[in-house]
């Protein structure tokens, strides 16, 4: 029925009214503020209609289907301050001249155009972060982890080279959302750390990171966040002309290579995007020797379709996600290593429809399946374990102008269903049907910035064959349905300083491998055992912040705790297995638990051509040990926890060309979970350096990084083979893009 209103409300784009204008087209020049040179290539983003563009050579810009309204408008572009706009769209076309200023500063740095330049409360962002520019092609790694790995809060799980997963403040799998433009990625990578993540950072032009209520548009587990990799694959604007981006790179550690082609063309009313990106590596080495059996192979290509009108847009894509990689070898578990064929197939329809009214603003809606293989080879030909998973998701949702108090506000339903199969297990077929319900409300006053969001989840697990004598339990269905909320508050003190607080609740199902799992699971070393009793996991999550920001520099200091009435993971029991004595049984299992601890990060210009920037992170986790009978054990740590962490660079700035070194800096940890091991302290250095220059009607961006000059030993606490081989030795990688 959904889907059938979604499709009636797109035809209508074919017959606009033509008696009423219902959107307007934004254009404009974007100008360097010293020189008044145009500047060519900068990122054009309308932050309440998700709606983008790119400069051309000439520094002109143009957005098409723009209704009625007020938006925040901002400008992103190497060497230059974000600047952050207000601009109201009333009855006419709009055109600005923008004057963006040369920076030589990267993160947070922010310029806003109000009154008397100052931040105000509408205009401090979201509770959210984003990585673009110079940043990202920095921290460009093999995966989306690796990418984001340098970032205060951020670590990264992993298994070897290509199954690894970011960890926020503790938090990871389930917990942490990974989309790819807005949308699922319909992996199981949240399930386990051999499933690596079916998303290429290499076709990002901007990495977001959201939290609080704007978490709640897409799911109301994301106590951890929101990772979210834009690639704007089906586009909402025509663009001008023919434009995109080349990408070539290569690293020393594994002798590995990477391409990407992004192309983007107007066909008529049509837009055409075109993604090509592809990897390959050989095994990793460290300063003790080669991790074996780490190589890969990944192709990531994708084509989009969009039909552009003056109501909107109605789009298409088709993409794959083909990979080959290899999980290290276990001695006691699988002295050769696994080996890894993933498959995924992607196919959506997306579009836009733009009423003729002030109240509604867009509705938008898409239909996505995601046909997700994973196979397990223990030999070249015997398959170990193989998973598959189709999911199909259908959602609407619609932004909305002034009403009452608020400003603006967005909200929507969307359903899912997950099919799900597993073999060389005992574990059941079982299917997930999911349907939810949000809204996320805004609202203004003078210095203050107020956001709330509330969601609604009914989720149903139901095993295709009920089993109530199951080694495991009473395998049957299990429905769950609840209702989570969130707010943000952001207040301006004045003078470049602000305070804010986020507050979520969350909650989520178990997963169908939490309740059903039974069987071995050699490529992540564990036999694993799920639980079919476990009930939903809350968990209540509060977060202090405050804010600098200068002409020169920014510095933030947050302070966080999550609480967990059930948090739920998979317990090392200590025992193994009786049919696999190779394998430990991993028990799944719900438990009180805390974590807790703070964020510390700053970056500063010394001199005209010097910039410091430094940060720190801390987590604690904390589970409660009540016994089976009810006997309080006390308290002790929860597994897989990051160790206290600091990292400071200084850099060198003169125009185009950048150079400085980074020092990394990780203490022991030693709060461990049962059957965990410890990990030593280290510190690392790096070096890097970037040039970006013009040629023609081209930019061109060069990035050297050396990273663990000093070929140190260490291990990173968050590897599931860290007691068997020591993380990447030095590092020596080469990025070039450009720009058309």
């Amino acid at each position: 029925m959904k889907f059938l209103f979604l499709i009636t409300a797109f035809l209508s784009l074919a017959n606009p009214s033509p008696t009423e204008k219902a959107s307007f087209i934004l254009s404009g020049k974007i100008l360097d503020k010293e020189t008044d040179e145009p500047v060519s290539f900068t990122y054009i983003h309308i932050e309440e209609l998700n709606r983008t563009s790119t400069s051309n050579e000439k520094g002109d810009f143009k957005l098409e289907n723009i209704p009625k309204g007020d938006y925040t408008l901002s400008f992103h572009r190497l060497g230059y301050k974000t600047q952050k706009r207000r601009i109201e769209i009333t009855d006419s076309n709009l055109n600005l001249t923008i004057l963006l200023t040369p920076t030589s500063l990267t993160s947070e740095t922010i310029e806003v155009i109000g009154v008397n330049n100052e931040l105000t409360g509408a205009n401090l962002g979201h509770a959210s972060k984003s990585v673009s520019g110079s940043t990202l092609r920095r921290n460009l790694g093999t995966t989306l982890a690796n990418t984001l790995a340098n970032l205060p809060g951020i670590d990264q799980r992993s298994l070897g080279n290509t199954p690894s997963r970011p960890v926020i403040r503790g938090l990871g799998d389930e917990r942490l959302i990974i989309l790819q433009d807005g949308l699922s990625t319909g992996d199981v990578s949240d399930q386990s750390s051999d499933h690596s993540v079916s998303v290429d950072p290499i076709a990002s032009s901007e990495i977001e990171i959201a939290k609080g209520p704007a978490a709640l548009e897409y799911g109301s587990n994301a106590v951890g966040g929101i990772v979210n990799v834009v690639n704007n694959l089906i586009l909402s604007n025509l663009p001008s002309t023919i434009n995109g981006t080349g990408t070539f790179g290569g690293e020393s550690v594994n002798k590995s290579a990477s391409t990407g082609l992004n192309l983007s063309a107007p066909v008529a009313k049509f837009a055409i995007n075109l993604q090509a990106n592809g990897r390959f590596g050989n095994d990793t080495e460290t300063p003790l020797g080669p991790i074996k059996n780490t190589d890969y192979r990944t192709t990531n290509s994708s084509l989009g379709i969009s039909y552009i009108r003056k109501k909107g847009y109605l789009g298409g894509s088709f993409g794959t996600y083909l990979s080959n990689y290899g999980i290290p070898p276990d001695p006691n578990g699988h002295p050769d290593g696994v080996d890894i064929e993933m498959r995924k197939f992607n196919y959506t329809l997306k579009g836009e429809l733009i009423p003729s009214n002030n109240l509604i603003k867009t509705i938008e809606g898409s239909f996505t399946i995601n046909n997700y293989n994973h196979k397990e080879f223990e030999t070249t030909s015997s398959i170990g374990t193989e998973f598959g998973l189709v999911t199909t998701t259908a959602e609407i949702k619609s932004t909305h102008g002034h009403i009452g108090i608020f400003d603006h506000g967005n909200f929507g339903i969307s359903t899912e269903i997950e099919d799900y199969a597993v073999n060389g297990a005992n574990t059941p077929d079982a299917n997930s049907y999911k349907f939810s319900g949000y809204l996320i409300e805004e609202f203004h006053l003078d210095e203050i910035r107020l956001e709330t969001g509330l969601r609604f989840d009914y989720v149903s697990n139901a095993p295709k064959e009920n089993d109530p004598n199951s080694d495991i339990g009473n395998i049957r269905q299990r429905d769950f349905s609840a209702l989570s909320s969130s707010a943000s508050l952001i207040y301006n003190l004045g003078k470049g300083f602000s305070v804010g607080g986020i507050f979520l609740h969350s909650f989520r199902a178990p997963s169908l491998e939490e309740l059903y799992s039974e069987g071995p699971h050699l490529a992540s070393f564990s036999f694993e055992i799920g639980n079919p009793e476990l009930e939903p996991e809350r968990s209540f999550a509060k977060e202090l912040f405050t804010r600098f920001q200068t002409g020169n520099g920014f510095a933030e200091l947050a302070v966080f705790h999550n609480k967990f009435s059930n948090f739920i993971y998979a317990k090392n029991t200590g025992m193994a297995n009786s049919r696999f004595p190779t394998l430990n049984n991993y028990q799944f299992t719900g438990t009180e638990a805390e974590l807790y601890g703070f964020e510390v990060s700053t970056e500063l210009q010394l001199t005209k051509t010097l910039v410091a920037n430094a940060s720190t992170s801390f987590t604690i986790g904390r589970q409660d040990t009540t016994d089976t009978n009810g006997n309080n054990q006390g308290t002790r740590s929860l597994p897989q926890i990051p160790p206290f962490k600091a990292k400071a660079s200084l850099k060198y700035v003169k125009g185009g060309f950048e150079m400085g070194s980074r020092f990394k800096y990780s203490a022991e940890q030693n709060r461990i979970g049962a059957f965990e091991t410890s990990t030593d302290s280290y510190f690392l250095t790096d070096f890097f350096a970037q040039y970006r220059f013009n040629s023609n009607k081209f930019l061109h961006t060069i990035s050297l990084n050396v990273n663990n000059i000093l070929d140190e030993e260490y291990y990173n606490h968050l590897s599931r083979i860290k007691d068997l081989r020591p993380e990447p030795g030095r590092n020596i990688t080469l990025l070039y893009k450009i720009f058309f």
